[in-house]
């Protein structure tokens, strides 16, 4: 009887899942080596990458940026494939948003060099002393480094930012209550800029220590003209009809824990004795030699809760160290909110980079008609210059709200928040201080509003992952972990290997860093069969 031929199952047809299964499938004698396939849970490929459409304008609901074309694999495959231009406009074409109107709670046009630029500054300065990017020595690096000595080892980047700016007052010559007041908002919204970015719902929860050991890549932020999709449509344009089964959600693993009856089913290839079993949620199971598991880490945080429908669970359970590194890891929402400006809009092409400095909870200009949800966002802008679809982000609690709202909820929130940012233009003025415009309130009509619902979509359960207070990059390495954790040999067999951003040391929450986790796999398992 012919001996079967090792089985392959690449759980997720995200970026990590796509790149393992290319690498596998490309890879010199691997077609006649393995049996490979990839089961997705969704009815799509690309995971959280997510490209769509409104009002005409390419968008993106998932993954955006790729990070620094230095180096990225993700710009490499987008320029192969011609995919980085397009004489449609698309999201981001001009970089970020340029010539910024930065306005304060009630229609206070905030003065750049006064006020937001030596606060932005300030912000800047911090986060690259926190990141290691100031050199050792400079005034700089001295005031930020006084500000974190003798912190203990739980200290996170939004309690290490308020003593940067605490410092910052304390050594001001201004004491002007309204000025501090500004200040405080404009550095309020560069912290919410960076929930956004991190994904953690509040930067009290986002571990310090960590945040020098992530990295970057060189030279400039790209956005794909031809949308993301297309990077990820290209990985999986080399595979068969049929090794991509969707609608295919698996809830349980079931594998051996103990190695020795592993390696007996692993060398026993005449039935259907292969160590891990795959249960789905319709019933249907599927046995495999090597799992490569790419869920999103939301996914196996409910796994490992008890009665969660939404998880994946492991039977046996999981070994402890990775239970630990799944619950110390932070992993949050984050949302994108389009709104499409009505036709009968008249000046939608001069609608500004909107940059939204929120007054405090105590400050008594603090607009209550303001809805909750909005307060913690930083910007409204057109998607590119004289776009009629503006973009907002939202983080943390204030983007699971959105996910609940009705569309007119969502439309009457926003332009009651405009009305108190953009006053009409001829009455509008620039300002530096306690004077406020009281033009009247621009009317604006919106025709369509799309949203992303990353955080109650029960195969994601949230946007991305960041090194959490309490957790390090050293479980980042613990996601990473092969099951059995025992050096893999053929008395020892490789069952489970775990591939995503959030495997990933230094480059978690991306995509090029998922892109490098399902390489990772790939190789591991190129490697145990010597191949």
């Amino acid at each position: 009887m012919v001996v079967k031929k090792p089985r392959i199952v690449i759980i997720g047809a995200g970026m990590a899942g796509l790149v393992a299964a290319n690498k596998l499938y490309t890879s010199p004698g691997t077609k006649e080596a393995f049996e490979l396939c990839i089961v997705e849970g969704g009815n799509r490929i690309g995971g959280r990458i997510l490209t769509s459409e409104i009002g005409g304008d390419r968008i993106e609901m998932g993954a955006t940026w790729i990070h620094g074309v230095g180096g990225s694999p993700i710009f490499k495959i987008a320029e192969e494939i011609g995919a980085l231009d397009s004489k449609q406009p698309w999201e981001h074409k001009d970089g970020y948003p340029k010539d910024v109107l930065t306005v304060a709670e009630g229609g206070l046009v905030l003065d750049s060099v006064s006020i937001v630029e030596p606060i932005s500054n300030l912000y800047r300065n911090l986060m690259d002393y926190a990141q290691g990017k100031l050199v050792e020595g400079t005034e700089t690096y001295k005031k930020n480094s006084s500000i974190s000595n003798g912190y203990s080892d739980k200290l996170s980047i939004g309690s290490f930012l308020r003593k940067g700016l605490e410092a910052y007052w304390n050594s001001a010559k201004s004491g002007d209550k309204m000025i501090k007041s500004l200040e405080e908002a404009v550095f309020a919204m560069h912290e919410n800029e960076e929930r956004a970015h991190t994904s953690a719902g509040e930067l009290s929860d986002l571990d310090y220590n960590a945040e020098s050991e992530y990295k970057n890549f060189p030279d400039e932020e790209l956005t794909i003209a031809k949308g993301y999709l297309r990077v990820v449509e290209s990985l999986a344009s080399v595979f068969p009809s049929g090794l991509i089964q969707l609608g295919r959600k698996v809830i349980k693993i079931e594998w051996k824990k103990d190695e020795n009856e592993a390696a007996m089913e692993m060398e026993n290839r005449y039935g259907s004795s292969r160590p891990v079993k795959l249960h789905f949620d319709d019933g249907s199971v599927m046995v495999a030699d090597h799992v490569i598991v790419t869920v999103s880490l939301g996914v196996l945080k409910a796994g490992i809760r008890d009665g969660s429908p939404s998880g994946m669970c492991f039977s046996p359970p999981l070994p402890s160290f990775k239970k630990d590194a799944i619950s110390r890891l932070g992993f949050g929402t984050v949302n994108k909110l389009f709104l499409e400006l009505s036709p009968t809009y008249k000046e939608f092409k001069n609608f500004p980079n909107l940059q939204m400095a929120f007054h405090s909870s105590s400050s008594e200009l603090r607009k209550q008609e303001i809805p909750r949800w909005m307060r913690r966002t930083a910007s409204l802008s057109p998607i590119y210059n004289d776009s009629s679809v503006l973009l907002s982000w939202f983080a943390g609690k204030e983007a699971l709200e959105l996910e609940s709202l009705e569309d007119e909820e969502i439309i009457n929130g926003i332009t009651t928040t405009i009305s108190s940012f953009l006053p009409e233009p001829k009455t509008r003025k620039v300002l530096n201080s306690q004077q406020c415009s009281n033009g009247n309130a621009l009317t604006i009509e919106f025709a369509r509003v799309v949203k992303s619902k990353w955080g109650t979509d029960p195969l994601f359960m949230g946007s991305y992952s960041y090194v959490a207070v309490g957790s390090s990059g050293k479980d980042l390495d613990s996601m990473a972990e092969p099951l059995p954790c025992v050096p893999s040999t053929p008395s020892h067999p490789l069952q489970i290997l775990f591939a995503g951003e959030a495997t990933h040391r230094t480059h978690y929450s991306t995509t090029h860093g998922a892109y490098f986790s399902g390489e990772r796999e790939a190789n591991r398992i190129l490697k145990y069969y010597n191949l």
